[in-house]
């Protein structure tokens, strides 16, 4: 199982930067990047850097990891632009890049920009076909589509990306549509959730991939869930009755077992927001620890 990090998005670059490359010379497999303009609250004049130009930024000067999207909201950029800006990243990076993608669904951005915001079935609709798009720039010579959403004339991609194939991360966890479409054209797949929720929603996905003649085992399994490591009983209890996303939390041996519960369940990515690790040389500890103490008992 790969061990990933997911820093603050509203961290100044100069501080990401020192994140990435401090994740980079530990030993961790990949950092992920939300894709949001600002934060989903009311005040948002919170420093809010753009992912993929910060994503670019760290493929030229942070080594080894994988670099992705989690995910990139496809209705605030034409998907042939996207797959431009993705195989350019994968060229500075020397090949290290996945291109996350979902429906999008932070309603703040799209009504302060005046991008669309559609329905959940019109933004579901626009994704299926954009990952089509995007397929078929990376992998043919001239693509053409039409779709109600988008078109393609004779459209040219080059270079292609360095990778073959540049990895297609769906993200989300709808099991009617998302989970269908991540079947038939993702390469990579996440969902924050707990193991019983992976388990519940990787069963969901192997059916679709039956019902689309494909074989599940072609698509990598990522989750992402808040990191609570502490000795703290009290705390921890404060933490369970509170917080109501999907986490991992208990002490150093809890984390283990839970962490291994991923991998036992079939989960191949492992993806660590910093939300909760704290400020400065408490996260560096904590982010230590998880690598050093948590991470050898569950990579292959």
């Amino acid at each position: 199982m790969r061990i990933s990090f997911w820093p603050t998005p509203s961290l100044p670059y100069s501080e990401t930067l020192s994140l990435a490359r401090h994740i980079a010379e530990t030993g961790w497999d990949g950092l992920w990047l939300a894709d949001h303009f600002m934060p989903n609250a009311e005040d948002t004049s919170v420093p809010w850097p753009e992912a993929w130009t910060t994503l670019a930024a760290l493929a030229a000067q942070v080594p080894d990891v994988r670099l992705g999207t989690l995910v990139t909201g496809n209705t605030y950029r034409h998907p042939a632009v996207l797959a431009k800006m993705a195989a350019t990243v994968d060229h500075i990076s020397g090949g290290r890049v996945v291109l996350g993608i979902g429906s999008g669904w932070q309603e703040n951005e799209h009504q302060q920009y005046g991008i669309e915001f559609s329905t959940v079935a019109g933004r579901l609709a626009r994704l299926e076909e954009a990952c089509q798009v995007i397929r078929s720039l990376f992998e043919q010579e001239i693509a053409n589509f039409s779709g109600q959403y988008y078109t393609l004339n004779n459209a040219s991609l080059e270079p292609k990306p360095v990778q073959k194939p540049l990895p297609l991360l769906i993200g989300g966890g709808g099991e009617k549509v998302t989970l269908k479409i991540t079947a038939r054209w993702a390469d990579e797949w996440n969902v924050w959730g707990s193991v019983e929720t992976l388990e519940s929603k990787m069963a969901v996905l192997d059916q679709h991939c039956e019902t689309v003649n494909r074989n599940p085992a072609d698509i990598q399994r990522s989750a992402v869930a808040l990191l609570f490591l502490s000795d703290d009983e009290a705390f921890l209890k404060r933490i369970r009755e509170t917080v109501d996303r999907p986490m991992i939390a208990g002490n150093l041996s809890a984390v283990q077992d839970i962490v291994g519960a991923y991998r036992d369940a079939g989960v191949d990515e492992l993806i660590v927001p910093d939300f909760t690790l704290g400020q400065g040389q408490q996260k560096l500890d904590i982010l230590d620890t998880f690598i050093k103490d948590i991470a050898p008992g569950v990579r292959d």
